[in-house]
């Protein structure tokens, strides 16, 4: 006589175990798999960040009106890899000299670790928080100078027409300068004249005011948010024929 209950034989009961087993050998594959592509995709985003192109959140009204406070950029880096930087490109770049030293982290130190490492896998943003985003005005061998008698900025002679891109009420420059960028470097500033910290005020700094190209994290391609703020960052007109500086000096 069979001790199994009526209705269920033994071979039932163990039919019953290997299904239960069989399930759980199916959910724990699939959850394998799971992890395996979330930590591809991963891998693959930090890749992407690492060589071709990064997302920067940008803090300041430094360059208003072409980029706003709390805008995304998208920047390539293969643009400063295999290629030239251009006149009038807006690039983002490393701090070159200490041109940040007052400046601090925003967000308590949970928020900023959290904000960092999302950003290093692609998932959010850079904070930028020792970089800068600025225009490039003048690049190696340039002589760029503020200001002719119309109060204009010129590079290698040429005034530059900069109404696209300047600031509302802004002067090109209230800070004066006539410098020669050395090979491999940039003479930057921002939009917002007034409102930016660029080459102008660091003139006297030991390291000078000009940004070592090697610093340059990438170009900037696209403003990619907010939606209403979808736009492609274009080298404006007026930087398409300047002459070089025959002098070099």
């Amino acid at each position: 006589m069979s001790d199994s209950p009526a209705g269920l034989s033994a071979d039932d009961g163990d039919g019953l175990a290997s299904t239960e087993n069989e399930e759980s050998k199916v959910g724990w594959s699939a959850a394998k798999e799971i992890a395996i592509i979330i930590v591809i995709a991963l891998v693959l985003s930090a890749l992407v960040r690492a060589f071709l192109f990064q997302a920067f959140w940008i803090p300041s009204g430094s360059m208003e009106n072409t980029l706003l406070p709390e805008d995304r950029i998208l920047v390539n880096k293969l643009s400063t890899q295999f290629g030239e930087i251009r006149r009038g490109d807006v690039v983002v770049f490393s701090d070159p000299s200490n041109w940040l030293s007052d400046r601090f982290d925003q967000g308590n130190i949970l928020q900023r670790s959290v904000r960092k490492a999302f950003s290093i896998v692609g998932l959010a943003a850079s904070p930028s928080d020792r970089d800068l985003v600025k225009r490039v005005i003048g690049v190696g061998g340039d002589k760029v100078v503020c200001c002719d008698a119309k109060g204009r900025v010129s590079v290698n002679g040429k005034p530059l027409d900069e109404e696209s891109y300047l600031y509302p009420g802004d002067a090109p420059s209230d800070e004066p300068f006539n410098v020669t960028v050395p090979v491999g470097s940039l003479w930057v500033m921002g939009d917002h004249r007034s409102a930016s910290g660029d080459s102008r005020f660091h003139q006297q700094d030991p390291a000078g005011p000009f940004v070592p190209v090697d610093k340059v994290l990438g170009r900037g391609m696209w403003v990619g948010w907010p939606v209403s703020r979808w736009s492609v960052l274009r080298v404006p007109e007026t930087f398409s024929s300047i002459p070089v500086n025959p002098a070099g000096k």
